[in-house]
């Protein structure tokens, strides 16, 4: 039996380590174009269905999404169990935004987007990724650098989550000692950082590099993890940062309570996920522990509050 000719398929290539990546056959490229900060490409694939890339880097699909951005949104609010004010930094694609506005006891919602083109052309291509979240009232869109907002903000809140990209290019500002400082300036008392950190197996450095840096101005940092098939190589971590070290350390019964009064019926997330989500391999916890500033305050065993 013949083989079919892949050569008259457009492929795409991804290689972000070394000799080692990933390759999607392309259905039909449905945008290219180069914004005012980076290149957009949204391509159609038969497994994954709509794609984005930035700088050729794949950033999301319509068949795993729900995996990165339940994770990053439910965990982190559920933990806290009390938001009023959440900001997303990143995220144009709208998904989180989406996430977030699941949860009917946060009342303002600010996303900072550095690239407005992005946001324009997911609206338009990915529109399940927002499902209708970019009309949500207690939505707020400010394009501006995540860094500049942070700094100069006036105003507070309770969540923060930074939906960014590899440091590299435009989301490289999004891993350094201002943003983090700047973050932790800008949240209320018992307040929750999270950040995309990577594939730690292929990224290690990039984890522990977060965690000196977060360690200078939270009490209390960590990583919890969830595996998604795009961003390929092991499991990605999350950081986590907060001044309150019960907030990691929730019991079951007060997610699942939590989780119910919300309504909040998910694909990935549920209260026993969330849990085991912050046990890590040990190579992590090796590497962590090498790299623990000094003074550096690890959670207790107590439980978040009620």
């Amino acid at each position: 039996m013949s083989q079919p000719d892949l050569r008259q398929k457009e492929i795409w290539c991804e290689t972000l380590h070394d000799s080692f990546g990933q390759r999607f056959d392309v259905e039909k490229i449905l945008y290219r174009e180069k914004t005012g900060h980076q290149e957009l490409t949204i391509f159609e694939n038969a497994a994954f269905g709509r794609i984005m890339a930035l700088d050729g880097v794949v950033q999301t699909t319509e068949r795993d999404e729900f995996i990165y951005h339940e994770m990053m949104a439910h965990v982190p609010l559920i933990a806290h169990g009390q938001v009023e004010k959440v900001l997303i930094i990143g995220g144009g694609d709208g998904a989180m935004l989406r996430e977030v506005c699941r949860h009917s006891q946060v009342k303002h919602i600010t996303m900072v987007e550095i690239d407005a083109g992005v946001v324009q052309f997911c609206r338009q291509y990915l529109p399940r990724h927002s499902a209708g979240a970019f009309d949500d009232p207690r939505f707020h869109l400010v394009i501006d650098d995540g860094v500049n907002f942070v700094t100069r903000a006036q105003e507070k809140f309770d969540v923060i989550i930074s939906d960014c990209t590899d440091p590299i290019g435009p989301g490289s500002s999004l891993f350094t000692s201002s943003f983090y400082q700047g973050c932790a300036r800008c949240l209320n008392d018992g307040g929750i950082f999270v950040a995309q950190n990577g594939v730690c197996f292929l990224q290690q450095d990039e984890a522990v590099d977060s965690y000196r840096k977060l360690g200078r101005y939270f009490a209390d940092v960590g990583f919890y993890q969830a595996a998604i098939p795009t961003y390929y190589g092991g499991i990605m971590t999350f950081a986590w940062a907060s001044q309150d070290p019960a907030l990691r350390r929730c019991d079951i019964a007060t997610l699942r309570s939590r989780a119910a009064t919300a309504g909040l019926v998910c694909r990935y997330y549920n209260p026993a996920i969330h849990v085991g989500s912050f046990a890590l391999p040990q190579y992590i916890l090796n590497a962590l522990s090498e790299a623990r500033p000094k003074g550096h305050l690890q959670g207790g065993e107590s439980n978040c509050r009620s």
